[in-house]
């Protein structure tokens, strides 16, 4: 891990970020998305495009319409016109989607002392955060049980943990509520990580499984921490609450615990079924809830 212990934090306009984020050349995801509009528009470009002065006036007066301005998390291949997994790259960031108790879990990043300082911190919302590492020497799969093992942990967005993510671009305002929220990026450090620098959750054992494969082993968190049930369990209430359909947080859990689960469908509908029973949407049918569109980009 390079040493980024006297770096100064310092606040990034939307093209130092992209140029901070990505090599010149990269080839990077912009998706713009117009709620009132139900537009959404991608271009793949080069990093260096992105962040030209024609460019971001482009994204200005997109933004200025009711849009919201996203930005690809890893590069992706040569000749690539869709944002997969498959035409990722490199693996070059890890992030987190912080939204319930954000605050909370920043602090708990920053203190723990198994987490890395981040590299840059996002303000994407009134008290809501994106969080993103820079690190190198990952594949796709351990990229992933990273992130989904980060997410448990610090209680972020479990859906926002592949490897194709984008995440807000700071200097364009959050449209998604009535009053506009100027998205703002702090540099906190320089420094480049790498598996070992991150503790795991004991109680993933997939992401253990798939992290120990070829690396060195990874830090573990103490006893003591809640378990992978209980995880799941707090994120389908959190979810619920939110207004996401039930029959997505089952798939999306059912997904996260396949290899570990003899029947990760039953495992989650039964963990779903329990978080209703005790959320304060309870009182209402399933059919009920607020309907939740999967999309390639959070709300923050």
């Amino acid at each position: 891990m390079t040493n980024g212990h006297s770096f100064l934090p310092r606040p990034l306009t939307a093209s130092q970020y992209v140029l901070t984020l990505h090599e010149p050349n990269d080839r990077v995801a912009i998706l713009v998305r117009n709620r009132s509009r139900e537009q959404i528009m991608q271009r793949i470009s080069r990093a260096e495009d992105i962040a030209h002065p024609s460019f971001q006036k482009w994204l200005q007066q997109q933004n200025d319409c009711g849009a919201d301005i996203f930005l690809g998390m890893n590069p992706l291949r040569a000749n690539s016109f869709a944002r997969t997994k498959e035409s990722v790259r490199e693996i070059r960031h890890v992030y987190l989607d912080l939204d319930e108790e954000a605050a909370a879990s920043l602090r708990a990043i920053r203190t723990d002392g198994g987490t890395p300082v981040p590299n840059f911190v996002l303000d994407t919302s009134p008290d809501k955060h994106q969080i993103v590492w820079r690190v190198e020497g990952f594949d796709r799969t351990q990229a992933e049980a990273l992130l989904r093992s980060l997410a448990v942990q610090f209680h972020g967005d479990i859906a926002a943990t592949d490897i194709s993510r984008v995440l807000r671009m700071p200097g364009f305002a959050n449209r998604k509520y009535n009053e506009a929220f100027l998205v703002r990026a702090i540099q906190e450090s320089d420094a480049i990580h790498h598996l070992r620098d991150f503790a795991i959750h004991e109680d993933s054992p997939d992401a253990l499984r798939r992290l120990a494969d070829g690396q060195e082993s990874p830090r573990r968190m103490p006893a003591g921490h809640r378990t992978q049930s209980e995880a799941d369990w707090a994120y389908a209430k959190r979810a619920l609450a939110r207004g996401d359909d039930p029959e997505q947080i089952i798939q999306r859990i059912a997904d996260y615990r396949a290899d570990d689960k003899a029947d990760p469908l039953y495992y989650a509908r039964h963990t779903v079924q329990k978080a209703l029973k005790t959320n304060e949407t309870s009182d209402r049918p399933a059919s009920s809830l607020p309907r939740f569109v999967e999309t390639a980009e959070r709300d923050h």
